[in-house]
């Protein structure tokens, strides 16, 4: 992957994470609507950002999953009192993780963490990190490589 195409997906990543994070506080009527408001105020053109697009929609389709996923594997935490932001990341992270396969999971886990630095405590890493990594054990791949 070339330094171009890491930067656009690091930038799309954090797109996804900031609609995602607005998306579980106040889900809206119209979802292609809101996607265009929300990428009119990011630096680039909308394009550039056609990597979080992705995952924005892949997380919201599979909500589901995804959060049944979290309830299972955050032991000893109720899903009402995970953060918000740590809520986002780590729904961003599990969808890689399960349906693109082209992303190895150790990635999704390290982009996770990265993220968690960037927007939540510094606690979150270690919580992240510890749902992922159970998650990264059954998922039945190599976690080092892409499918």
């Amino acid at each position: 992957m070339s330094k171009t195409q890491f930067a656009q997906r690091k930038a799309g990543r954090t797109a996804a994470l900031q609609y995602l994070y607005a998306w579980s506080l106040n889900s809206p009527a119209n979802l292609a609507e809101d996607l265009c408001l929300f990428f009119e105020h990011l630096e680039e053109p909308r394009d550039y950002y056609a990597f979080g697009e992705e995952l924005i929609h892949g997380v919201i389709e599979h909500a589901v999953e995804i959060d049944a996923h979290i309830k299972g594997l955050a032991h000893n935490w109720e899903f009402a009192r995970i953060a918000r932001i740590d809520l986002a990341i780590l729904r961003l992270a599990i969808f890689e993780m399960i349906y693109r396969k082209d992303i190895p999971p150790v990635v999704s886990i390290n982009e996770a963490i990265d993220l968690s630095k960037q927007f939540s405590n510094a606690d979150a890493k270690r919580f992240i990190n510890g749902i992922l990594d159970r998650l990264k054990d059954q998922t039945g791949r190599d976690a080092r490589k892409a499918e």
